[in-house]
């Protein structure tokens, strides 16, 4: 088989959020071998930057943490670009903490506190100075000239991989508390398991797909074919997700971890973007911006976010 004609390794989290890809796949053709990342979008940067997986469907802010931060010994090209819009909606992320803390009651009661974290630099880490950001958490020091602020709202990141690890860390004290989207922790807060504290949303649209450098041409090539094929299916994947919501229910309800009341109602919070191709620079601005304020990005290090971008839209 030649090269150019090897099947795309497509890296996804195995959540409801994956049920247009899914769609796309049992449908619409999609001939591509897909990869489940557990761990999330920061796994998926390190296996883009090894040649690993050629695409990565994830959270906006991990991708665009991995290349803010990128320096050029580090990561060469960065190893991958925005190419397109999955989700247009922001993610409802909910703040938990261990079933028996009872120290632990407000939002306001997790600062300087220790926080959970897939990795870091992924969602559930940069979603931590977002909160910060939001409850004011974030003071210049005195020592900064350049105005950057002590970005240490927390003790410590105890970094646990998986979501699964994240609820025994919290129990097992740990960890104090940890962000995971809204409706995969739902079910533990209904068993008892874990205990919500409250929820923060994105201040962007959520999901975006990235393609490897190597599916990037330069000035003028545009991308590889195969990339294109993919949203052209994809979009035929969400457009069945938006016309047949039973199947939808159905499918995140036996193969995924939700309850089918927890699939209905996800399906009222969500929108997918019709056209998948692209990405809007502004969102990307203002990740930079969020992330520059918590110091996670450095002011002229790493790259800038037109530079992120390998389709406009």
């Amino acid at each position: 088989m030649a090269h150019h004609e090897r099947l795309l390794r497509i890296g996804y989290v195995p959540e409801h959020f994956s049920t247009p890809l899914y769609f796309a796949t049992a449908h619409y053709g999609l001939n591509a071998e897909l990869i489940a990342f557990p761990s999330g979008t920061g796994h998926m940067v390190t296996a883009l930057r090894s040649g690993d997986i050629d695409i990565g469907i994830g959270l906006t802010e991990g991708w665009v943490a991995g290349l803010g931060k990128v320096t050029e010994a580090e990561a060469g090209d960065g190893g991958y670009r925005l190419v397109g819009t999955y989700v247009e909606t922001p993610l409802c992320w909910a703040i938990s903490t261990g079933a028996h803390r009872p120290d632990i009651t407000t939002i306001d009661s997790l600062k300087g506190s220790r926080i959970g974290v897939s990795r870091i630099g992924s969602g559930s880490y940069v979603m931590g100075f977002v909160l910060a950001d939001s409850r004011n958490w974030l003071l210049p020091t005195a020592a900064s000239t350049s105005g950057t602020l002590a970005a240490v709202p927390f003790s410590d990141f105890v970094v646990l991989n998986t979501f699964e690890n994240l609820r025994h860390a919290v129990n097992e004290n740990e960890a104090d508390f940890f962000m995971w989207e809204h409706f995969t922790s739902k079910r533990y807060y209904d068993a008892g398991e874990i205990r919500r504290v409250g929820e923060i949303y994105t201040p962007w649209s959520s999901w975006k797909i990235v393609a490897s450098t190597a599916l990037v041409g330069g000035a003028g090539e545009g991308l590889d074919a195969r990339v294109e094929d993919l949203m052209e299916r994809l979009n035929r994947g969400i457009k069945h997700f938006n016309e047949n919501p039973e199947e939808a229910v159905k499918y995140i309800s036996t193969e995924l971890d939700y309850s089918e009341a927890d699939a209905r109602e996800w399906l009222k919070t969500v929108k997918f973007s019709e056209r998948t191709q692209g990405v809007s620079p502004a969102v990307v601005d203002r990740v930079v911006e969020i992330l520059g304020k918590a110091g996670v990005l450095v002011e002229k290090q790493g790259m800038q976010p037109t530079e992120m971008i390998a389709v406009t839209r």
